[in-house]
């Protein structure tokens, strides 16, 4: 394959993901709510640094607060205090800076407003909790290891948090609450994105103890206890509006697969199976296209899973990637690339991976085994060894995973 079919898989996906950038919908959003006065702004997530920036375009801010993942903030915002936290597990900054949040919120008169600005990652780096941090922390690693998705994640999240499940827009009460939300769930559920701080609790504590027990997650009978106790918040002086999700994502890569010439597919946009079987899923669909006349766009989008069993190093994308990595072996004009559109890749500092046709044949001249990088899960290292991870930095956006592969019969290309 030529060089060029990786640039168009590259700018394909680089420039849909900039296409989901948040500002822009942040001041749309924040221009028909038709807010005159001082506000009390709050942003949680990876993108909260942008949404908010882009707010401080718009809004009169009395005093604002950012909570995001280290090294996703960038510079100044004028009467706003920007904290750093841990993702994807919740650390001590977070529940520190999570403290700060509510004391802002804690005072506030009827005639306040209070603009809140959620963004994927919210879950980690918004909380106080009601166990202690660190068994908090262990029943996360364990969510996260079980390959458990983020609705049924955040169901228990939510019974287990002061602020989560609503409970934060009432601690706000009297104020009105205006909440804005970049969507990183698929079914966009308003009690699930960032565990739902703004929006009642469509869920109760029976569901989150069925989770628990399905997967045979043990938890003590205090947490036990806490989670059926559990009540969600009212929310009702809250009104939450979603300006960007996983559809938009995935429409935006067709349109620009259909600029570069490619006849655009959409497998899914809704994606939430093992990574592997998403990988299975778009090769028998590149089976299936390899006859094709025109050149062809394969696009997924959502949220794998990965249900880590091994050590190693690696991301729901890497994973997809490298898995396929032996199936396309030869395979001339073919291209996968997967990435997190924050980004952030698992615990990693790539947002994903990209191989071709020549990619299983120069990782076996780097003497690697290949199935045992996949059974330890350290698919960084192995797309590292070719020089096949993409790495991007903060983008500015969270909206899921974009998943392509690019099918190619013209020279050239």
């Amino acid at each position: 394959m030529s060089r060029s079919t990786l640039n168009d898989a590259r700018q394909i996906a680089l420039n849909a993901i900039a296409s989901c950038l948040p500002q822009e919908g942040v001041k749309r959003a924040l221009k028909d709510l038709h807010i005159d006065k001082d506000v009390y702004l709050l942003a949680v997530g990876k993108a909260a640094f942008s949404m908010a920036k882009a707010a401080s375009e718009v809004l009169k801010i009395r005093e604002g607060i950012v909570i995001t993942k280290y090294g996703h903030t960038g510079g100044q915002i004028e009467h706003v205090r920007c904290f750093e936290a841990g993702h994807p597990l919740v650390d001590e900054n977070s529940v520190r800076a999570t403290e700060e949040a509510i004391g802002m919120c804690s005072s506030l008169r009827k005639e306040d407003t209070v603009v809140f600005l959620l963004s994927g990652g919210a879950s980690a780096l918004f909380e106080s909790p009601l166990i202690p941090l660190k068994e908090l922390q262990e029943l996360n690693r364990l969510f996260l290891n079980e390959a458990l998705d983020i609705v049924s994640i955040n169901t228990i999240r939510k019974k287990l948090s002061k602020v989560k499940g609503g409970r934060f827009a009432d601690l706000c009460r009297p104020a009105k609450v205006c909440s804005i939300i970049l969507s990183d769930v698929l079914s966009d559920r308003l009690d699930s994105i960032g565990s739902g701080p703004t929006a009642k609790d469509e869920t109760n504590g029976e569901d989150a103890l069925r989770i628990l027990d399905e997967k045979g997650i043990a938890i003590s009978d205090q947490i036990r206890r806490i989670i059926l106790d559990s009540k969600s918040g009212e929310a009702d002086n809250c009104e939450n509006i979603i300006i960007g999700s996983v559809k938009i994502l995935a429409k935006q890569a067709m349109k620009e697969a259909s600029a570069l010439g490619y006849r655009p597919i959409l497998i899914d946009d809704q994606i939430d199976i093992e990574a592997k079987e998403a990988g299975e899923l778009l090769f028998r669909q590149i089976r299936a296209h390899l006859d094709d006349e025109e050149d062809v766009a394969l696009i997924l989008a959502g949220e794998t899973l990965v249900h880590v069993k091994g050590k190693g190093l690696g991301g729901r994308n890497q994973e997809l990637v490298f898995s396929q990595m032996k199936n396309i072996s030869g395979l001339e004009g073919v291209c996968i690339l997967s990435i997190g559109s924050d980004g952030t890749d698992g615990p990693t500092d790539a947002a994903g991976g990209i191989i071709d046709a020549s990619s299983y044949e120069k990782f076996l001249k780097t003497g690697g085994d290949f199935d045992e990088i996949l059974r330890d899960n350290d698919t960084y290292h192995g797309l590292k060894m070719i020089d096949s991870l993409i790495i991007t930095g903060p983008t500015g956006t969270n909206v899921n995973d974009l998943t392509l592969a690019l099918i190619t019969h013209k020279e050239g290309r």
